[in-house]
């Protein structure tokens, strides 16, 4: 991995001109090293990233444009432009845009651990993806995906 170089990453570009399509949603990766990774995020309505559970990492979100409603360790909540959302390692959390608007939002774990790969993974899969294809290829990568509420079934 790369050690970090000054400098500023310029809007509308990331990392190695790298722009994933990740379930639908459009992740560019912006910066990354070992101890950090961090990447833009654009949510279209209706889609979401279900609950999960990143073990080894902590993960934030800084909402810039529209408004996320989460769970949070079981508890919903909801965040907006300005808000900064904390997701400490271990402790279950979802993402979802049940607006009619984009939603836009920088995303940063730390350590980087095994995400950056699981987004090459990922990448093209497309909204339809085999649900359960995409919790084996997550669990690959240390990322555990919960099962559905049982009032979901």
């Amino acid at each position: 991995m790369k050690a970090m170089t000054p400098g500023i990453v310029k809007s509308q570009t990331g990392m190695d001109h790298i722009s994933w399509n990740i379930l639908g949603q459009t992740y560019v990766p912006k910066q990354m090293t070992e101890a950090c990774f961090s990447w833009h995020a654009t949510l279209p309505p209706g889609t979401f990233v279900p609950p999960h559970i990143h073990p080894d990492q902590d993960e934030f979100l800084y909402i810039l444009e529209g408004r996320f409603d989460l769970l949070l360790d079981g508890q919903e909540t909801m965040a907006e432009p300005g808000d900064l959302v904390k997701l400490p390692r271990g402790i279950p959390h979802g993402i979802f845009n049940k607006s009619d608007a984009t939603i836009k939002t920088l995303f940063w774990v730390t350590p980087t651990a095994r995400l950056y790969d699981l987004f090459w993974a990922l990448h093209n899969l497309g909204p339809k993806a085999d649900p359960a294809e995409v919790v084996a290829i997550s669990a690959a990568h240390a990322i555990d995906f919960l099962p559905p509420p049982e009032d979901a079934k």
